[in-house]
């Protein structure tokens, strides 16, 4: 183990991992090519348009200006890990496609993770409130309705099971 690299152990999707990293490489880069994790999309690479986008202990980051050697200690989730134990959709994943919400699919890995945070967070939000959350990422395919839509279908679910748990 020279300088330049160091090991990092954490938890991927469940998983615990261990590995040896460049100290210089981004979590997108430990992602894709350490563990094939391709739902992790390199697009701007300076955190710009949200296509790596991916869950690490309950908080989107941009992985492509997060370096590897932070994720040490870290549970981390990406777009694999929102599938069920048979490899069925998630409820999110399910409205964005009911919902018409992809195209070209590039950026929806970095969306669903987005949309799965704001989902998680328990709030209820307009969808002003909704397409400034979604902001940091771009979507060169659609006007941003069919997402929104998506996530409003999921946020709505939530809502009306907390509204009529029993007390």
């Amino acid at each position: 183990m020279s300088i330049q690299h160091t090991i990092v152990k954490c938890k991927i999707n469940g998983k615990d991992r261990e590995v040896l990293v460049d100290v210089r490489a981004s979590l997108t880069d430990l992602l894709r090519n350490e563990y094939r994790l391709t739902s992790v999309k390199k697009g701007c690479e300076v955190g710009e348009c949200g296509a790596c986008n991916v869950i690490i202990d309950g908080e989107c980051f941009n992985s492509c200006i997060y370096l590897a050697v932070w994720a040490h200690g870290k549970e981390i989730m990406t777009t694999e890990g929102l599938l069920g134990e048979n490899g069925e959709l998630s409820e999110m994943q399910r409205a964005f496609v009911e919902e018409g919400a992809v195209q070209c699919g590039f950026c929806t890995p970095g969306f669903l993770m987005s949309a799965s945070e704001i989902v998680k967070s328990g709030k209820e939000y307009d969808d002003e409130e909704l397409r400034t959350l979604l902001s940091g990422h771009l979507c060169r395919c659609t006007g941003y309705e069919n997402i929104i839509k998506a996530v409003r279908r999921v946020i709505e679910k939530h809502h009306k099971k907390v509204c009529n748990a029993p007390l």
